[in-house]
Formats: structure tokens, C-alpha cells, sequence
């Protein structure tokens, strides 16, 4: 298993957040990787969601859980492994919001395959992660 995690604050409550997590179709605004994301479905558990980057690549995303407005979990099957991702919007005490994206692979594969994909796809979550914050102060 590989596993990694990355968190921001904000003053943004925890329903902004929920609300940019569950309008699939904007995620492009502020993830620069995305050029189209689609949902199929409620933002709930057994929906997909489609995403599409600048190179034509697709990943098919299943909702495993959503749980408006504090955490809504992912997964891509990807055959000897599978990539969950977790997202958290944690109230704190004094008011302002934690965020946290946490990814975790898991499988056959995972200790051979997840030291290379892991980075791939986490490295630009500390970006992801801020372009949120903005849009959700905004």
C-alpha cells in the first residue's frame, strides 16, 4: 500500500467546500489538470464521475462515500490496484476549515506501482487544494 496526504485552511465553512466538491462540472475551474468533469448521477455513493484532461486521457471515478458537508470518498478501479481518494472538510474550533485530501493505493500491485503513481497524481493537490480555498472565499 501507498498512501499520502495533503491539508489547507480556510475561512470558508464547510458547506462552500461541499458545494464546489459536489458541482463536478466547475471542477475544471480550479483543478488546471481537469479540461471537462462529469457526473453521472446524484453526488452520491455508486455514481461516477468522468474526468477528462488537455490530453484525452479519461479516469472513471465511483463514489464510495458522500457525506455533505465533511468528507465524499472515490475510487478508480485500476485492476492490480485501486486509488481511493478521500476529501475532508474538518470544522475546527476557532471557526475556520481544515481540508484535507488524503490518497491511498491499494492491491497487488501497490508497492511496486504506487511509489511512481502516487506522486503523479498527488503532486499537484497543495495547487488543487488552493485554487479551492480561493473559490470558496471568493
Amino acid at each position: 500500500m501507498w498512501s499520502t496526504e495533503y491539508d489547507i485552511e480556510t475561512e470558508a465553512p464547510a458547506e462552500r467546500i461541499w458545494e464546489a466538491w459536489e458541482d463536478v462540472a466547475s471542477w475544471p475551474a480550479w483543478n488546471a489538470d481537469l479540461e471537462r468533469a462529469e457526473l453521472s448521477g446524484a453526488f452520491a455513493p455508486g455514481s461516477t464521475i468522468t474526468m477528462h484532461s488537455p490530453e484525452q486521457d479519461l479516469i472513471e471515478l465511483r463514489i464510495v462515500q458522500a457525506e455533505r458537508p465533511s468528507v465524499f470518498v472515490d475510487r478508480a478501479d485500476l485492476g492490480d490496484i485501486a486509488v481511493t481518494t478521500t476529501h475532508r472538510a474538518e470544522r475546527l474550533a476557532d471557526g475556520r476549515t481544515r481540508i484535507v485530501y488524503a490518497i491511498e493505493i491499494s492491491g497487488p500491485a501497490a508497492d511496486t506501482v504506487g511509489p511512481e503513481l502516487g506522486p503523479a497524481i498527488s503532486g499537484d493537490f497543495p495547487q488543487v487544494l488552493a485554487a479551492l480555498v480561493r473559490r470558496a472565499e471568493g
